[in-house]
Protein backbone atom coordinates (compact mmCIF):
# COMPACT_ATOMS: atom_id res chain seq x y z
CA UNK A 1 0.00 0.00 0.00
CA UNK A 2 3.16 2.51 1.15
CA UNK A 3 3.87 2.07 -2.55
CA UNK A 4 0.43 3.32 -3.65
CA UNK A 5 0.10 6.22 -1.23
CA UNK A 6 3.19 7.74 -2.24
CA UNK A 7 1.99 7.12 -6.25
CA UNK A 8 5.73 5.42 -6.64
CA UNK A 9 4.57 3.31 -9.97
CA UNK A 10 8.10 2.10 -10.24
CA UNK A 11 8.20 0.39 -7.02
CA UNK A 12 4.75 -0.62 -7.44
CA UNK A 13 5.37 -2.50 -10.85
CA UNK A 14 7.78 -5.04 -8.65
CA UNK A 15 4.54 -6.68 -7.11
CA UNK A 16 2.92 -7.40 -10.56
CA UNK A 17 3.47 -10.64 -12.84
CA UNK A 18 4.49 -9.65 -16.51
CA UNK A 19 0.97 -11.79 -17.32
CA UNK A 20 -0.89 -9.84 -14.52
CA UNK A 21 -4.58 -8.41 -15.34
CA UNK A 22 -6.10 -5.06 -14.28
CA UNK A 23 -9.42 -5.22 -14.28
CA UNK A 24 -11.46 -1.88 -12.70
CA UNK A 25 -15.31 -1.64 -12.64
CA UNK A 26 -16.84 -2.54 -15.74
CA UNK A 27 -14.06 -1.09 -17.72
CA UNK A 28 -12.10 -3.53 -20.43
CA UNK A 29 -9.19 -5.49 -18.87
CA UNK A 30 -5.56 -4.16 -18.83
CA UNK A 31 -3.36 -6.46 -19.80
CA UNK A 32 -0.06 -7.43 -19.18
CA UNK A 33 2.34 -5.46 -16.90
CA UNK A 34 3.56 -3.04 -19.12
CA UNK A 35 -0.07 -1.99 -20.23
CA UNK A 36 -1.22 -1.88 -16.69
CA UNK A 37 1.97 0.45 -15.92
CA UNK A 38 0.89 2.66 -18.76
CA UNK A 39 -2.51 2.75 -17.78
CA UNK A 40 -2.00 3.56 -13.81
CA UNK A 41 1.08 6.27 -14.73
CA UNK A 42 -1.90 8.46 -16.67
CA UNK A 43 -4.43 7.71 -13.60
CA UNK A 44 -2.39 8.32 -10.78
CA UNK A 45 -0.93 11.52 -12.45
CA UNK A 46 -4.56 13.06 -12.72
CA UNK A 47 -4.83 13.47 -8.95
CA UNK A 48 -2.23 15.03 -5.92
CA UNK A 49 -2.13 12.35 -3.77
CA UNK A 50 -3.70 8.43 -2.62
CA UNK A 51 -3.82 7.48 1.21
CA UNK A 52 -5.21 3.97 1.93
CA UNK A 53 -7.07 2.68 5.06
CA UNK A 54 -7.50 -1.28 5.03
CA UNK A 55 -10.03 -1.45 6.72
CA UNK A 56 -10.44 -5.83 5.96
CA UNK A 57 -8.49 -8.13 4.23
CA UNK A 58 -9.90 -11.93 3.82
CA UNK A 59 -8.29 -14.54 2.02
CA UNK A 60 -5.29 -17.03 1.74
CA UNK A 61 -1.75 -15.39 0.42
CA UNK A 62 -2.60 -16.75 -2.86
CA UNK A 63 -5.78 -15.22 -3.28
CA UNK A 64 -7.43 -12.31 -0.72
CA UNK A 65 -10.11 -9.43 -1.06
CA UNK A 66 -9.41 -6.39 0.85
CA UNK A 67 -11.84 -3.53 2.00
CA UNK A 68 -10.33 -0.06 1.53
CA UNK A 69 -11.36 3.30 2.46
CA UNK A 70 -9.07 5.59 -0.37
CA UNK A 71 -8.40 9.33 0.33
CA UNK A 72 -7.28 11.05 -2.56
CA UNK A 73 -6.20 14.79 -2.54
CA UNK A 74 -6.76 16.22 -5.64
CA UNK A 75 -4.30 18.92 -7.75
CA UNK A 76 -6.43 21.75 -6.23
CA UNK A 77 -6.05 20.56 -2.64
CA UNK A 78 -9.50 19.51 -2.03
CA UNK A 79 -9.74 15.88 -0.81
CA UNK A 80 -12.78 12.92 -1.53
CA UNK A 81 -13.03 9.62 0.04
CA UNK A 82 -14.16 6.60 -1.85
CA UNK A 83 -14.99 2.94 -0.44
CA UNK A 84 -13.58 0.15 -2.35
CA UNK A 85 -13.25 -3.57 -2.98
CA UNK A 86 -10.13 -5.41 -4.26
CA UNK A 87 -10.19 -8.99 -5.50
CA UNK A 88 -6.36 -9.88 -5.89
CA UNK A 89 -4.35 -13.41 -6.93
CA UNK A 90 -1.13 -13.77 -6.52
CA UNK A 91 1.63 -16.74 -8.26
CA UNK A 92 4.07 -18.78 -6.75
CA UNK A 93 6.34 -16.35 -6.79
CA UNK A 94 4.28 -13.84 -4.73
CA UNK A 95 3.38 -11.40 -7.84
CA UNK A 96 0.24 -10.42 -8.72
CA UNK A 97 -1.38 -12.02 -11.79
CA UNK A 98 -4.91 -10.17 -11.17
CA UNK A 99 -6.02 -7.37 -9.71
CA UNK A 100 -9.81 -6.78 -9.68
CA UNK A 101 -11.12 -3.06 -7.90
CA UNK A 102 -14.67 -2.43 -7.42
CA UNK A 103 -15.74 1.62 -6.55
CA UNK A 104 -17.78 4.17 -7.15
CA UNK A 105 -15.25 6.58 -8.89
CA UNK A 106 -17.45 8.88 -10.13
CA UNK A 107 -16.91 11.64 -7.46
CA UNK A 108 -13.62 12.25 -7.97
CA UNK A 109 -13.56 11.88 -11.81
CA UNK A 110 -16.65 14.80 -11.49
CA UNK A 111 -13.92 16.91 -9.82
CA UNK A 112 -10.88 16.50 -12.43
Amino acid sequence: MNTIDDNDIKSYSRYLSDECTLLINNNPPVNGKDQIIKHLTSLWTSFKGNAHDLLNIYGSDSSFSSEITNHFTLHDGNEITINAVGYLDRNEEGLLTSVRLYADFSPLFSKM
